[in-house]
């Protein structure tokens, strides 16, 4: 069986001009890089936004993961490229990958099998460099506020709280001392995990970016206001360094469907979804956009709601929730060894992971649903069977997979049932009102979504909620969590009873324009497994890259 890297070489890549043209952009609507990637012009993304929106909005989202992989990216592509051989006009709408999980645990994120967006070695590794301009925003502005403490603190600083990032995991840098004539404890976070990054992928253009970057806090004074980028003059040397990464990537799938990959947000310690400016030109291209918010459906599809869409306005037609028997079966208490045996008692007890989901986005977000029953060889009839009768038991439909074998053919079904599902009137609905206190809006969370009994704040987030106080106000709750479970403790798997939420830390940001609660043990710089994938990457003596998953 070939490795997804091998298909992906493989495979004979289409010009990007003829993926443009697909979409119906001119050859001077592009800005190549190389034959198979390009940037959309600022100038017509500024044009495409100033026509109406055409397209269904399909959101794709997925139980929680597990060690036996759900295949959420792989179905958003099988789906689109479904669409397409079907004879819509599909395009998807994706996150770039971070360095982190490729060289981690995970590894790279653009699909899988005969399911990927392609070139996969370019899109896993630098792109485009957009998060290598975000990263130097991002530090850029940490290097003013040290600078303008060594010359004088004109400012007072009495407090930093701008942390440092960069696009790799390194648990040696989670925390460092600066030291100056003043020293302070600070940190790296990932790059995915940085307010910048977030600020990216809300702003609508260049001139919100500006205001969003200058809304920055980067400390409190010595008489207790807040110090932000725009009072350091940061915001427009920022924004310079994110002029040309702020224009979306256009890429293809191996079926040659068109993809645009913009922003990567993680959505266990961030809001987990593609760059709105991205979202907003694909709808303005096709007649239905796939997208996906990351993890499960409590994290990322909660913020694709609750954060994406609040601030947007948009508001997606339906959503396909992704489950594989296999991860059902690891939620029913089935350890990763024996997942390849056939085991109906087990799976019927992970199927409430999956009810809960569909359940959420049906009752809490007013979605149409439907799930996408990702295949592998080793489901047996019984298992499939068994678990077609219980979504159907809940009014919904099963839909069985297999465009990781066999691209996008396995996939018409579903895309049929897409197709004729979006066509229905939905009223999309955000879990909270505006109006409610921070404590408030991570209970309704916590309650409606997890399942938990409450909230509990740990003292330094008492702390932190009351010196936040007025600033918070009206913000939307970015909740980091694990992505392993409906609880803030990785090892409780299925749907866990008698939990509390604990939240360890708030922070502010104003120019994202939410509060982040950090729960749990969850960190904002992972660190690399015993193990990492990168032990399995090399180059060969041609230049092709091996390993790369």
């Amino acid at each position: 069986m070939s490795s997804d890297i091998e298909i992906a070489q493989a495979a004979t890549l289409r010009p990007i001009h003829d993926i443009a043209q697909r979409l119906g952009l001119a050859p001077t609507d592009l800005h190549v890089y190389g034959q198979h990637m390009a940037k959309l012009t600022q100038a017509t993304v500024n044009h495409l936004h100033s026509q109406p929106s055409r397209a269904k909005l399909i959101l794709v989202t997925a139980i929680n993961p597990t060690p036996a992989g759900e295949g959420k990216t792989t179905t958003t592509v099988g789906l689109t490229d479904a669409l397409n051989l079907a004879g819509y006009q599909a395009l998807a709408c994706l996150r770039e990958p971070s360095l982190g999980p490729v060289f981690g645990m995970k590894g790279g994120a653009t699909g899988g099998g005969y399911a990927q967006v392609v070139p996969m070695e370019n899109i896993n590794l630098h792109f485009t460099g957009d998060f290598h301009a975000i990263s130097a925003a991002n530090n850029l502005l940490a290097a003013l506020v040290d600078n303008h403490i060594y010359h004088g603190n004109a400012l007072q600083f009495d407090q930093v709280s701008w942390r440092r990032c960069m696009d790799m995991n390194d648990r040696a840098l989670r925390r460092i001392t600066i030291n100056q004539p003043t020293s302070y404890d600070t940190g790296f976070d990932i790059t995915v995990a940085s307010e910048v990054m977030a600020i990216f992928c809300l702003a609508t253009d260049l001139a919100d970016l500006t205001r969003r970057l200058g809304r920055v806090q980067v400390g409190v004074s010595q008489q207790g206001k807040p110090i932000l980028a725009s009072d350091l003059q940061a915001e427009g040397a920022m924004t310079a360094l994110l002029k040309d990464a702020f224009q979306p990537n256009l890429v293809q799938t191996l079926e040659g469907s068109p993809a645009l990959l913009h922003g990567g947000p993680f959505a266990n310690i961030a809001h987990g979804c593609n760059s709105l400016v991205a979202t907003q030109t694909a709808l303005r291209l096709a007649d239905y956009v796939v997208t996906e918010a990351g993890f499960g459906a409590d994290l990322g599809a909660e913020k694709f709601m609750d954060i994406k869409c609040r601030q947007s306005g948009l508001r997606p037609d339906m959503a396909v929730v992704v489950a594989t028997v296999r991860a059902l079966k690891y939620h029913g208490g089935v350890e990763v060894a024996d997942l390849n045996s056939e085991n109906l008692p087990a799976l019927a007890v992970g199927i409430d992971n999956l009810k809960k989901h569909v359940d959420n986005m049906r009752q809490h977000f007013g979605l149409p649903v439907l799930v996408a029953l990702n295949h592998f060889t080793q489901d047996t009839e019984a298992e499939v069977a068994q678990l077609r009768a219980a979504v159907e038991s809940w009014g919904s439909s099963l839909h069985v997979c297999k465009h990781w074998a066999e691209g996008g053919k396995g996939a018409l079904e579903l895309a049929h049932a897409v197709a004729a599902l979006a066509q229905q009137p939905a009223n999309p609905t955000l879990l909270y009102e505006d109006h409610l206190s921070l404590p408030e809006k991570l209970t309704v969370i916590a309650q409606s979504l997890y399942g938990a009994d409450g909230v509990t704040l740990s003292e330094l987030a008492q702390k932190q909620l009351l010196d936040m106080a007025g600033a918070s106000d009206g913000l939307p709750v970015c909740v980091a969590k694990t992505q392993y479970s409906l609880s803030s403790d990785a090892k409780l798997r299925n749907v866990p009873q008698n939990h509390t939420l604990h939240v360890r830390e708030l922070r502010l940001s104003r120019g994202a324009g939410f509060v982040v609660a950090i729960c749990g043990d969850i960190m904002t710089m992972p660190g690399l497994p015993k193990q990492p994938a990168s032990g399995r990457i090399a180059v060969d003596d041609s230049g092709r890259i091996l390993g790369l998953s």
